[in-house]
């Protein structure tokens, strides 16, 4: 489709970040050509980019107006990228340097959450003189082991027994230096997405995996996701306030989404905040934008909008 004149007016020209090195290089991959395809619609001026490790010395030459990030894990959603892109003076979408980082983070995530007395699940930090079993008396017997940086569920394993927990940890080593167990919390899970200051509706997510896990969120046909999300007005309330608590506390701008499980009393307890979440077919941004009346197309532009809000960073 050709390029919109007032398009052009409002967006310049616009580089879409993509792929990139991380180990979900193959779900940003799918997330950006949606995306891509979505700003063709739109008559969206557009550069698609692949980002490898040249990165920096091809921005300079592209006369870009501004980046539309669809780049998940590190080196597009930890801060650096957005640091590097406010250090070239190039407006982006999403949250900025600080809370793109902390957010990442899971385990400085539930450190902070927990001291601004927000909701998270207990945990404890793993390392080699890690005492298995004392880990797994202290969270209640079952967890679900976390590298704090990777995103897409890689990497995460439900453990039960001491020897079960190491080698869980031994895995989630191999990705990341920083590894957390989190208490096993058996009940409901939600999503919330924030667009521009806007909570969406929450998504309830039904597996019938041991949990939402890379296959069930990428892959799986048999995963339901429930929008309107089941509860009652003053429970969804209650879960929509949280999400937005979460999110804001941490910093984060623009658009993101906050993982968020429910115990069997309805207890609420945060899990995470994703400030590029995916844009696939099995994505749940778009599932919730749907929700709220916006179509793809329109989600995409919202999200772009957000790289005009850098003063709020």
């Amino acid at each position: 489709m050709a390029v919109s004149e007032a398009m052009k007016q409002k967006y310049g020209r616009v580089g879409v970040l993509y792929g990139g090195t991380s180990a979900e290089r193959e779900i940003s991959l799918v997330s950006g050509r949606a995306v891509i395809a979505s700003l063709e619609r739109s008559g969206v001026d557009l550069v698609p980019i692949d980002v490898g490790n040249d990165l920096l010395q091809k921005l300079p030459g592209l006369a870009l107006d501004r980046v539309l990030i669809m780049l998940h894990g590190p080196g597009g959603e930890d801060g650096s990228l957005q640091g590097a892109l406010q250090l070239l003076n190039l407006p982006y979408t999403g949250s900025g340097v600080f809370a793109s980082a902390l957010a990442m983070d899971k385990l400085h995530t539930k450190l902070f959450w927990r001291g601004v007395g927000l909701s998270t699940a207990p945990f404890a930090v793993l390392d080699k003189n890690t005492d298995w079993q004392g880990v797994l008396q202290q969270l209640g017997g079952t967890v679900m082991v976390k590298p704090s940086h990777e995103g897409s569920s890689l990497g995460m394993t439900r453990a039960d027994s001491a020897e079960a927990l190491e080698a869980a940890w031994l895995e989630a080593a191999a990705l990341d230096s920083s590894v957390i167990a989190e208490q096993w919390i058996s009940g409901a899970e939600y999503t919330v997405a924030v667009l521009n200051g806007e909570v969406l509706p929450p998504i309830k997510l039904e597996t019938d995996h041991s949990f939402y896990d890379f296959n069930a969120k990428y892959i799986a046909n048999d995963t339901r996701y429930l929008c309107p999300c089941g509860l009652e007005a003053e429970a969804e309330t209650a879960l929509r306030t949280l999400a937005w608590e979460a999110f804001s506390s941490l910093g984060c701008s623009g658009w993101g989404r906050v993982d968020v499980m429910a115990n069997p009393a309805g207890e609420l307890f945060l899990l995470e905040v994703n400030t590029v979440p995916g844009m696939t077919d099995h994505s749940l941004v778009p599932m919730a934008a749907r929700a709220a009346g916006y179509s793809f197309d329109q989600l995409v532009l919202k999200i772009l909008d957000t790289s005009f809000s850098g003063d709020e960073r």
